[in-house]
């Protein structure tokens, strides 16, 4: 089953008391940063302290993932060579653009698996798509690599790059959002949607989540604690749509009995995709609610 991301936290590498906390903050992962949230007078020790962390505290069913420095700087390497041997789930590259990156980085981690007698591929990245060139070529970035797990869309360096003003209607982004969206789908990954940056309007992040979701992003990024909740709920299936879509899979089940080629559930035919999503919902239902598709 795919991992659930419906909820991705941004933790400050430089920060013991939330790198000690981030197991138990609610998100289904976490996102060590050691890029933005730290300052370049900062980017050693806080290596040295997300390493640290991977080695020896315990998070449970949250999922680890860093975001290291970008390629165009002198750390990502190092990067890597210190997080790769304490095994985090997953690679974050920030301002990806190009194919050729993907390759390079992955290169490079399949370089540290070897030495460190790591099993090859074991590590997965989700790279950052933040500039108009990464959107535009997002389709060949999730192709890049068999360890691509997701592409995650960066908003508030996209729209630098772009010239347009954030906002929080998002129609700047609308374009970059849906063009993310297909080309996740279009490479059989996922799409993870960028964080809404206000931390104290929880009715815009809302009104936001939901839009993502209605997109078809299978999740969102959050840059405070006080989002992960309202994120999970907006990305937990509601009772009407793990109903319907137990019936879409019972449905299935009875024609197939019954030697049917034509599948209809309520005057609507069920088609593949229908099936897919069907059994997307109840693989989140099962994951984060315990549920089966029998009760």
């Amino acid at each position: 089953m795919t991992k659930i991301r419906r909820s991705m936290l941004f933790i400050p590498g430089d920060n013991p008391g939330m790198l000690l906390n981030g197991g138990v903050l609610g998100s289904d992962s976490i996102i060590f940063d050691l890029e933005d949230a730290v300052s370049l007078k900062e980017k050693d020790s806080a290596r040295i302290l997300v390493r640290n962390a991977l080695n020896t505290l315990e998070y449970g069913k949250t999922e680890t993932i860093v975001r290291i420095n970008g390629l165009n700087t002198k750390y990502w390497k190092k990067d890597l060579e210190q997080i790769i041997p304490a095994k985090p789930d997953v690679i974050m590259p920030p301002k990806i653009e190009k194919v050729e990156e993907i390759k390079e980085i992955c290169d490079y981690i399949s370089k540290i698996e070897k030495d460190k007698g790591i099993l090859e591929n074991s590590i997965r990245i989700i790279p950052i798509i933040e500039t108009s060139l990464g959107v535009e070529n997002s389709f060949e970035i999730a192709k890049g690599s068999p360890r691509l797990e997701a592409l995650f869309l960066g908003a508030e360096d996209l729209t630098a790059n772009i010239g347009a003003k954030r906002s929080k209607k998002g129609d700047e982004i609308f374009y970059s959002r849906s063009r993310i969206i297909i080309a996740a789908n279009a490479a059989k990954i996922q799409a993870i949607d960028t964080p809404y940056t206000d931390i104290n309007d929880e009715e815009g992040l809302k009104i936001d989540t939901e839009f993502a979701k209605d997109m078809g992003f299978d999740g969102k990024a959050s840059i405070s604690p006080r989002h992960v909740e309202i994120i999970n709920q907006v990305f937990t299936p509601s009772k009407d749509e793990i109903e319907f879509a137990k019936e879409v899979l019972n449905a299935i089940k009875t024609a197939e009995k019954e030697g049917r080629g034509v599948i209809s559930l309520e005057g609507q035919m069920i088609d593949a995709p229908i099936v897919d999503r069907a059994n997307h919902i109840l693989s989140i239902y099962k994951s984060v609610m315990g549920g089966s598709i029998n009760e």
